[in-house]
């Protein structure tokens, strides 16, 4: 066991002696008792010096290193003039010749048929399938798989909940219960509020009982800020963490008021996460016609105010283009529930497209999409009702993907 730091040895003090004759006894006695551990001493000592020696004599001439009681460690010394190592010797011309193929994985993006009402319109498969075409760039692409996509729902309830326009808000919390309502055994559901600051009232639940608790658990609102970047940033970020496809439902007026990030970093975060579409219902648009109704649009002070909001309204249109999604912006309260039947509809029935993408570098740069439905003489397909009268119908698809980096 290690006790100490240092090995301590008892001082020897010489002795004199006073005359010549008790010397000669002394060293008589000595060599008398002592011959023989002299000896073992002496040959001991011999031995050790003629194994230091010959371990020297191993070692190399340029050894180097830190040193030992039984010497150097042999570690050679890099010399400046030392020879390069030979160069490899080619491989046997019947040893055949292997390279790395690395391929470029399959786009999906999901797509509604709209119709003017806003509501999906349920095509056959085998039409669909004929008929949709995707562009990349500007690029034909070659469409591998049309599927009817009736996969379970992961989505986000994004909600702001501030002090201003309170009863606005309210009426659109209360009309948030229509969409949980219309959720299945299957699905999966998150709800976060934001001020100042998001708050995850509620983790991904089965349970609809859990989320109808979350929203009636939004009752006084504690700020007037309304963060929507930062709160969009930081469920995004969530979001790209969670596998397979999710959808954000965001109800807001989408006014911003104190985020550290802008506008365009929030457009750039939509850009960057994959696999996300985004819904919107803009609050906003309701307080702007009362406003505007009640003379508030002569005032100038009130009209710059007014501009903001339908700035908002413009940014959460954008957010739902963007992913494919779409925007809403009420003018009545009592459009809400009717609004969140057509988000639970146009989540569960969408069509997934699939294709290989000519352009294989994975540069991770951002490429453009364009969905359309298109004849036998590559024009816009005709679509028309039991009546025969044409059906005036949108293809909304995601515009765009990042392309990935082949360092990841």
């Amino acid at each position: 066991m290690f006790c100490g730091n240092h090995l301590k040895f008892p001082d020897k003090t010489p002795v004199l002696c006073s005359t010549f004759g008790a010397a000669v006894v002394a060293v008589a006695i000595l060599l008398a008792f002592c011959s023989v551990p002299l000896l073992a001493q002496s040959d001991s000592g011999n031995a050790g010096a003629q194994q230091k020696q010959s371990q020297e004599d191993q070692v190399p001439a340029a050894a180097g290193g830190p040193t030992g009681d039984a010497g150097p460690i042999a570690v050679p010394k890099k010399s400046n003039d030392e020879e390069p190592p030979p160069p490899p010797k080619p491989k046997p011309a019947d040893i055949p010749q292997y390279s790395l193929r690395v391929d470029v994985p399959n786009v999906t993006i999901d797509a509604h048929v709209m119709g003017k009402d806003g509501r999906p319109l349920n095509l056959p498969l085998d039409v669909v399938q004929d008929h949709f075409k995707v562009l990349e760039d500007g690029v034909p692409q070659k469409i591998t798989s049309v599927t009817i996509s009736k996969a379970p729902i992961t989505a986000v309830l994004l909600v702001e909940f501030a002090a201003n326009n309170y009863n606005f808000m309210y009426d659109a919390l209360n009309a948030s219960y229509v969409f949980a309502s219309n959720l299945q055994p299957q699905d999966w559901v998150a709800v976060i509020s934001f001020d100042i600051k998001p708050h995850i009232i509620v983790d991904f639940t089965q349970d609809k009982q859990a989320i109808f608790g979350a929203l009636n658990s939004l009752r006084v609102p504690g700020f007037s800020e309304t963060d929507i970047f930062d709160s969009m940033y930081d469920t995004l970020d969530r979001l790209d963490r969670v596998p397979g496809h999710k959808e954000l439902v965001v109800v807001s007026t989408g006014r911003d008021t104190f985020s550290k990030h802008n506008l365009d970093q929030t457009l750039k975060k939509i850009k960057l996460t994959p696999n996300v579409t985004i819904y919107t219902i803009c609050t906003g648009q309701a307080w702007v016609n009362w406003m505007s109704t009640m003379g508030g649009a002569g005032n100038p002070e009130m009209s710059a105010y007014l501009l903001d909001y339908e700035q908002a309204k413009n940014q959460m249109a954008a957010f739902a283009r963007m992913t494919g999604g779409r925007s809403y912006a009420p003018m009545l309260q009592g459009q809400l529930p009717d609004i969140f039947r057509e988000i639970a509809g146009a989540i569960r029935d969408q069509y997934t497209i699939t294709y290989k993408p000519t352009n294989t570098k994975q540069d991770g740069t951002y490429r453009k999409v364009k969905v359309e439905l298109v004849g036998p003489n590559d024009k816009p397909l005709i679509i028309k009702d039991e009546k025969n009268h044409d059906i005036h119908y949108t293809i909304i698809a995601r515009d765009g993907y990042t392309a990935k980096h082949e360092v990841e």
